[in-house]
């Protein structure tokens, strides 16, 4: 039932954000909805999506677990080095400096980063429904993203290294933060010792 629900979850939360990248549907319903109830329809959507992943996940974890092969132990390690860039490209896509300016799409890049960390190390099959379909889901985002002709929203100021060092920091606070706290007591699997 954990992976049903896994797999519900990642139905809704991907689902919304794939109809973004349908602009004109997109359009029409903000159209009717007006922006305001569009965006509160879409967080509470994308929030029920995460919801469902999170409960799926861990009804997995504590009681459907397979192994669809076995990561050698490095991959651990270099999943943890894969995430800390991935953490600082989060954080530049609202820190907009030089690495923004960049990657273009720094959220994306770090996302696909985060995603692919995550398969490396892990082969059972949640994790790889899990974060493959984030990796595949990014990916497509970024291939509709260089193909979208609609103007969008105006476009954002960039600043200069500041805005650099921000993301560097934030980033790396981030890193540590979910290393050693959320990772442990959420999802139940230390980072560091393991």
């Amino acid at each position: 039932m954990g992976l049903a629900i896994l797999v519900l979850g990642l139905v809704v939360f991907l689902g919304c954000h794939v109809f973004t990248t349908l602009r004109g549907e997109r359009a029409a319903l903000v159209a009717r909805l007006g922006e305001s109830t569009y965006k509160i329809l879409y967080s509470i959507v994308s929030v029920v999506g995460i919801a469902l992943i999170a409960w799926g996940f861990a009804e997995y974890r504590a009681n459907e677990w397979v192994n669809v092969w076995y990561p050698p132990v490095w991959t651990r390690h270099l999943a943890a080095l894969l995430v800390w860039p991935a953490m600082i490209m989060l954080v530049a896509a609202y820190a907009r400096g030089n690495i923004y300016r960049k990657l273009k799409h720094p959220m994306l890049a770090g996302v696909k980063l985060w995603a692919l960390a995550h398969l490396l190390a892990n082969g059972d099959l949640g994790s790889i429904v899990l974060f493959g379909s984030i990796l595949a889901w990014a990916v497509y985002d970024r291939i509709s993203l260089k193909r979208r002709t609609d103007p969008g929203a105006p476009p954002i100021p960039v600043g200069g290294m500041h805005q650099d060092i921000i993301a560097v920091v934030g980033g790396s606070v981030l890193y540590v933060l979910l290393a050693t706290v959320f990772h442990r007591y959420v999802i139940g699997v230390p980072v560091f010792g393991a």
